[in-house]
C-alpha cells in the first residue's frame, strides 16, 4: 500500500498548521485543479480528488490527529512517496467513509466562471468599413430567445472577434458569466472586394472612353472619386488609387483597385454603324497581330 502525503498534496510543508492554514490551502488548490477550469483533463480530476480527500480528513481535529500519527511515522522515516491511488485504498483502510454530503458542500465554495459562447456575424463590405450597430437573437440554456445589441467598430477585420462581456454561460458558485465571442465574416459585393487593406472595384468603359481617355466621376467605398483614364488602356489593365482603400487600423487606408472592363453596346444607331464602318476602313490596327508579351 502506497502512504499518501496529504499535507503535500495541499503544498503544505508540514504538519504544524491549523486548520485554518488547512482551509487556506485546500481552497488555493481546489481553485487550480476544479474540473470546470481543467476541460478534459483526467490528471487534474484525480488530483482534484485527492484534494477533497485529504481536505476531509486535515479538516478534522479527530481524523487530523489519527493522520498525523501515520504521517509523522513514514515522514521521519524518509518513506513516503505520494502518487495518485484509487480512492478507497488507503484513504478507506484508515478512516473508511466520509459523507459525500460534506463533500458537495466543500465544492460549492469553489466559484468557476462561465463558458465563453461563440456565434458568428454577417457583414456587407460597407457595414465593416463604416461600422454598425447589429442586433444577434441567442438561444439560453432554458431554451428562450435572447437580443443581444453589437456595436460593430469602423474598419473591423475579416474573422476578428467582439467581445461582449458576461453574456456566455451562467457561472457557477457565485462565479462570473462567461463572455460572448462574435466573429465577424465581411461578404463581398457585387460592386466591391475585400483584399487584404485594398478594395477591388470593377471599372466599366465605352470602347471611345478606352481610346480616347477621359475623365470619370466613380463610387467609392464612401466618397466619390475622379479618375483619370489614359487613351488606350485595355480590359484587365489596373488603375490603383492610394488611400482609398479599407482602413488599415493604423489611421491609413488601403488602395482601391479598378480594373477597367471595354464594353460594346448591345444596339447600334446607324450613325454610330457608319463611324464604325469608317474606323474599320482607316484603321491599321490588327489585335491578332499585337505581341501582347
Amino acid at each position: 500500500m502506497i502512504f499518501k502525503d496529504y499535507y503535500k498534496i495541499l503544498n503544505l510543508e508540514t504538519n504544524k498548521v491549523t486548520i485554518n492554514e488547512i482551509k487556506i490551502a485546500y481552497r488555493e488548490q481546489a481553485k487550480k485543479y476544479h474540473p470546470d477550469v481543467n476541460v478534459g483533463n483526467k490528471n487534474c480530476e484525480e488530483r482534484f480528488k485527492d484534494i477533497n480527500e485529504a481536505y476531509k480528513i486535515l479538516s478534522e481535529p479527530t481524523s487530523k490527529k489519527r493522520y498525523d500519527r501515520i504521517w509523522n511515522r513514514n515522514i521521519g522515516n524518509k518513506n513516503s512517496s505520494y502518487q495518485y491511488t484509487p480512492k478507497g485504498d488507503f484513504f478507506t483502510i484508515f478512516f473508511g467513509n466520509v459523507a459525500e454530503e460534506k463533500t458537495e458542500k466543500i465544492n460549492a465554495k469553489v466559484a468557476v466562471k462561465g463558458e465563453n459562447v461563440e456565434t458568428e456575424l454577417n457583414l456587407r463590405l460597407e457595414e465593416a468599413f463604416r461600422g454598425a450597430k447589429k442586433s444577434i437573437s441567442l438561444r439560453t440554456v432554458d431554451g428562450s430567445l435572447k437580443t443581444i445589441n453589437v456595436d460593430v467598430p469602423q474598419g473591423i477585420r475579416p474573422n476578428e472577434k467582439i467581445r461582449i462581456m458576461g453574456q456566455g454561460k451562467p457561472g457557477k458558485n457565485g462565479g462570473k458569466n462567461g463572455d460572448l465571442l462574435i466573429r465577424v465574416k465581411i461578404k463581398n459585393d457585387e460592386e466591391f472586394s475585400l483584399e487584404g487593406y485594398n478594395i477591388r472595384k470593377l471599372l466599366y468603359l465605352t470602347p471611345w472612353e478606352a481610346a480616347l481617355g477621359t475623365k470619370i466621376k466613380i463610387n467609392g467605398i464612401n466618397e466619390d472619386i475622379s479618375v483619370y483614364i489614359p487613351a488606350g488602356i485595355c480590359s484587365g489593365e489596373i488603375i490603383s488609387i492610394e488611400n482609398r482603400g479599407y482602413k488599415d487600423g493604423k489611421g491609413g487606408r488601403g488602395s482601391l483597385i479598378l480594373e477597367a472592363r471595354i464594353l460594346m453596346p448591345k444596339e447600334f444607331t446607324e450613325r454610330e454603324k457608319e463611324l464604325f464602318s469608317e474606323l474599320k476602313q482607316i484603321s491599321k490596327f490588327n489585335p491578332r497581330k499585337v505581341n501582347i508579351n
